[in-house]
């Protein structure tokens, strides 16, 4: 799967706005803290905690409409390429930037999130890789690491997400509305360890994680 360019900039502002954003205002409910954290041009990175199928979508719709056409949520390569229509909707909707799972031997995994970056566009990321139980948040792997070293002046911004996990959990295909959180944290940036960056932002997204004081799900 080669790297789809970003899609045409009406079709997907009319998909956002009238098929997600109700969904995820009306149906759902949203309750996002410090939007105004969030990058409002690129270069820049948004790093999030992944549990469920609509973790992209919500993430696209922090963003107004202008903005939509810079930015481009990373994903496996391989999961797009099972279905025709999943993958032109990929493509031509979310202008998806595949990575290679475990490399592939070809090439590097994040090639076009690099490509993305220089082109001034603003990469989702969800660095545990796949996505996780409900609410339960795994180890982030170090390539966000490495990503951040290649490119230290691109601001990092860390993003919790609370709720998801249950509307539409890992294995299920029933949407069930259930209200969401979001958390948006102060940007980061490379400070010359890859170790020490990965602390970094565990413990943002720890800090970010506690400030809701969510029960454990049953």
């Amino acid at each position: 799967m080669t790297a789809s360019k970003p899609p045409s900039r009406w079709l997907q502002r009319v998909f956002f706005a009238v098929v997600v954003r109700p969904i995820v205002l009306f149906l759902m409910g949203l309750n996002i803290r410090r939007r105004e954290l969030l990058p409002n041009d690129g270069p820049a990175i948004v790093v999030a905690n992944h549990n469920s199928h609509l973790d992209t979508v919500v993430l696209m719709t922090l963003f107004p409409g202008k903005l939509l056409r810079i930015v481009r949520p990373a994903a496996a390569a391989d999961y797009f390429l099972k279905n025709p229509l999943l993958a032109w909707f990929s493509n031509h909707i979310m202008a998806i930037l595949p990575v290679t799972r475990g490399g592939g031997g070809k090439g590097r995994p994040l090639e076009h999130v690099e490509a993305a970056l220089k082109n001034g566009e603003i990469v989702i990321l969800f660095p545990e890789g796949s996505r996780g139980n409900p609410e339960e948040r795994q180890t982030f792997k170090k390539g966000i690491a490495y990503l951040a070293k290649d490119f230290p002046d691109v601001p990092i911004v860390p993003v919790f997400m609370h709720g998801l996990g249950k509307a539409l959990p890992k294995g299920e295909a029933l949407f069930v509305p259930f209200f969401c959180d979001v958390f948006v944290g102060e940007a980061l940036r490379y400070g010359g360890e890859i170790d020490g960056f990965m602390e970094g932002l565990e413990t943002t997204m720890s800090a970010l994680a506690a400030e809701g004081e969510f029960p454990t799900w049953e």
